[in-house]
């Protein structure tokens, strides 16, 4: 038996980029029940308003009449989620972890027996003083890779913030990657892209809007810092993925599988991007810790070397607790800690 339960998850402070500000973010838990040993798999739906391409008005009646249809015995294949990545994601997962006992564990992996996977600490939106005393915290706290969200604030503004930062600590020291989410002008983005080059950067994702793919080709080709496409890749049909990459030839990719459409579809992703020698890393998507859980496990199955964007668990005020716990630069399975199912799911 397939159910769900909605959940609003409260940000501990607004969650800015240069797309707006988020101060709640719904997402929707499908839980399938074993009707012989009543244990339950968990996985979890959460569209984000402005990026999922199933963000729509219509979301919950459509999950409500997919949980139906698999109720009333239609094998999956046959319905249509193609325009649904973050319902595939939450079946694939909760039929992943009931497959293995209801215990959130979703596969063989490292992750769960505390082997942690280093991580990018984030840097929201905000102005450039609190931006840089976060980013300081960060580092001091011990990460070596500080993700930066910029575009919004005004553009020299951010070079200084850029300055000050890599002033005090060089690029032996510190990874600086950054997040424009489409936030710079054509006409003028290269230009931006050459300023920033001082700073030394690792990366910057999604510079200018997606779907703009000659563009975007152009930007790849001659940008100083290496470009990721990040929500370029949303939306994309699996028999496109490979002739996108190929046209575009970026340096690196952003894998967010609520809205790529599951871990099955982003290791396609990943596969194609491999023989094309592009590099990825995977980020959550705000999910919560059921979502970032499962990511966090795919993750440790691909044995990823480089640091990944999975420290989003602490920004929220009513996250399910979790062994998830991020200290010195990774995110770790800590397990001293448990689950904290019960006010949620009445178990």
């Amino acid at each position: 038996m397939f159910t769900y339960k909605k959940h609003i998850l409260e940000f501990n402070k607004p969650a800015t980029t240069s797309r707006g500000s988020l101060q709640t973010h719904t997402v929707y838990y499908i839980v399938k029940t074993d009707a012989i040993t009543q244990k339950i798999g968990i996985g979890e739906a959460a569209p984000l308003k402005g990026l999922s391409i199933d963000a729509v008005d219509n979301f919950e009646d459509y999950l409500q009449f997919v949980l139906n249809q698999l109720n009333n015995g239609f094998k999956q294949e046959n319905i249509d989620l193609e325009n649904w990545p973050s319902i595939v994601f939450a079946l694939e997962t909760a039929l992943a972890d009931l497959n293995f006992g209801g215990e959130r564990k979703i596969f063989e992996n490292n992750f769960i027996i505390n082997q942690p996977i280093a991580i990018n600490g984030l840097v929201w939106m905000n102005k450039a003083d609190e931006m840089f005393a976060e980013a300081v915290q960060k580092i001091e706290a011990g990460f070596n890779c500080i993700k930066f969200k910029i575009g919004a604030l005004d553009f020299d503004e951010e070079c200084k913030l850029l300055e000050k930062i890599r002033n005090r600590y060089n690029p032996f020291k510190l990874e600086i990657r950054t997040d424009a989410n489409g936030a710079f002008a054509n006409d003028d983005a290269l230009e931006k892209l050459n300023e920033l080059k001082r700073f030394e950067l690792h990366s910057i994702e999604q510079p200018i809007q997606a779907k703009q793919l000659d563009f975007m080709q152009e930007i790849c080709t001659k940008s100083p810092i290496p470009i990721a496409l990040d929500e370029e890749l949303i939306g994309v049909k699996e028999k496109e993925i490979k002739p996108l990459l190929k046209f575009i030839n970026p340096p690196f990719i952003i894998l967010k599988p609520t809205l790529l459409g599951g871990l099955e579809k982003s290791n396609f992703w990943i596969n194609k991007a491999n023989e094309l020698g592009i590099n990825w890393w995977l980020t959550s998507a705000l999910e919560s810790n059921i979502g970032l859980n499962a990511i966090s496990q795919f993750c440790s199955s691909l044995n990823t070397q480089i640091p990944q964007g999975l420290g989003t668990g602490s920004l929220y005020k009513n996250n399910i607790e979790s062994p998830l716990t991020v200290s010195k630069g990774f995110i770790h399975y800590d397990l001293n800690k448990k689950w904290n199912l019960e006010a949620y799911f009445n178990l």
